[in-house]
């Protein structure tokens, strides 16, 4: 089909005259897949998609494994960290549930999961999500020194169901570690 195009070309510019500069196209406004994603990518989706580059970025949302987070703690010092959720070769390999979810860290023994309230900003907009994420023992301590963090364990979660089951009180405080 290509070849045709090109034959049909050379003879429209062979008897109407003009040059073939004229035919090539302008790709200044061009954009591709990854663009689209990076311009419409969205941490949580709560609204259905309306335009095409929207429906194309829920698409690759809806692709990815929401149950645990990659995180990066490098610049947690500043108590800032960067989460995203995890890609299909990841889940393969078991990063960020059988081995440390920190980015640059593949420890593999004495994890632990975390429930991290992320705050972030999205085109101007501040949200906030709970999201899991297993971290070794040395990210443990860095993700720690960021306040609004709790461990999660199952011992935690038993004492929690006695206590609500013995209270009367509808809510109970969890402290945070």
């Amino acid at each position: 089909a290509y070849t045709r195009h090109k034959e049909l070309i050379r003879n429209y510019v062979k008897y109407y005259g003009g040059k073939l500069e004229d035919f090539k196209r302008d790709g200044k406004g061009d954009r591709n897949d990854y663009s689209v994603l990076v311009d419409h990518h969205q941490f949580l989706w709560s609204t259905d998609a309306t335009s095409w580059e929207e429906r194309l970025a829920k698409r690759y949302y809806d692709k990815l494994f929401k149950e645990y987070c990659i995180g990066d703690l490098s610049r947690y010092a500043e108590r800032k960290i960067a989460l995203r959720w995890r890609t299909e070769p990841e889940v393969r390999t078991g990063k960020g549930q059988f081995s440390c979810g920190e980015k640059r860290c593949s420890e593999r023994d004495s994890l632990s999961s975390w429930e991290v309230n992320f705050s972030y900003s999205e085109r101007g907009e501040k949200k906030s999500a709970l999201v899991k994420i297993r971290l070794c023992h040395e990210c443990s301590i860095k993700l720690s020194m960021i306040k609004k963090v709790r461990k999660v364990s199952k011992k935690h979660n038993k004492k929690r169901k006695k206590k609500e089951k013995s209270t009367d009180c509808d809510s109970a405080l969890i402290p945070l570690l």
